[in-house]
């Protein structure tokens, strides 16, 4: 039996191979869970799949106390940020601002923007993403503190 926090395998030892075939079935029908888990750690806390579907996705995002997302934008999709907990500084464009408990913020497709924990303790938000496109790789980034990689082409 293997088990993480999503996924749990009950398998006869002698029928593991046949685990293939399900990764298989999971590739083809487009899904992630084969590659990614739903908790994905980064270097300023972790973001965990809540749901998806054509044209939407549900993240949680907790963002460690001082720590701050890359300034970035997409070209295919726009986000939602409701704060759950803690405070947001939110860089959207020209303008800052601070998002308290039950405050939220759009940031339309196109928009160079970042998330920012200036608080004590971890900042949880609920981001909606919409659009054409959901995937990571639609991340262009222009200034990150962890020193990845400052712009990633989109997918188009």
């Amino acid at each position: 039996m293997t088990v993480t926090d999503d996924v749990v395998l009950v398998a006869a030892k002698d029928k593991t191979r046949e685990v293939k075939k399900v990764v298989d079935e999971l590739k083809s029908a487009g899904r992630t869970e084969y590659a990614e888990h739903s908790k994905v750690y980064r270097p300023w806390g972790y973001y965990q799949s809540v749901d998806a579907g054509k044209r939407f996705q549900v993240k949680r995002l907790s963002i460690n106390p001082g720590a701050k997302l890359s300034i970035q934008m997409h070209h295919h999709r726009a986000e939602h940020w409701i704060v759950v907990s803690g405070t947001a500084r939110v860089t959207r464009g020209d303008e800052t601002f601070l998002l308290s408990e039950n405050e939220s913020t759009y940031i339309p497709l196109g928009m160079k923007h970042s998330l920012e924990n200036p608080g004590k303790v971890p900042l949880n938000i609920i981001e909606v993403q919409s659009g054409e496109y959901l995937g990571e790789d639609d991340i262009v980034r222009f200034e990150d503190r962890y020193g990845r990689a400052p712009q990633r082409k989109a997918k188009d």
